[in-house]
């Protein structure tokens, strides 16, 4: 298979080194693991890992603090299965 598609993805510079220092330690790279995830992506047809109501992501990712700062704790309930919901309607359009 041909790699000659370009995705760029504009992440924190320190997630960026950990995770491409946890790759390497694993043999891979982080490439890799984008391309594995599309891969797998698509045999599953869908996120290939539990996605989660109330997921909390690691402390120090900088989107956390400002989600944090301007979350509305009474709007929770409602973000419940958000992600399956979108899936649905996603499909649904297409």
């Amino acid at each position: 298979m041909a790699k000659d598609a370009l995705i760029q993805v504009r992440i924190d510079e320190d997630l960026k080194n950990q995770v491409e220092a946890l790759y390497k330690s694993l043999g891979t790279t982080f490439s890799e693991v984008v391309r594995m995830l599309a891969v797998q992506s698509l045999e599953e047809q869908g996120i290939p890992f539990e996605v989660k109501s109330g997921f909390r992501p690691h402390k120090n990712l900088v989107a956390r603090g400002v989600a944090h700062k301007y979350a509305d704790p009474s709007k929770i309930p409602f973000e419940k299965d958000a992600w399956r919901q979108a899936a649905v309607r996603k499909h649904a359009d297409n």
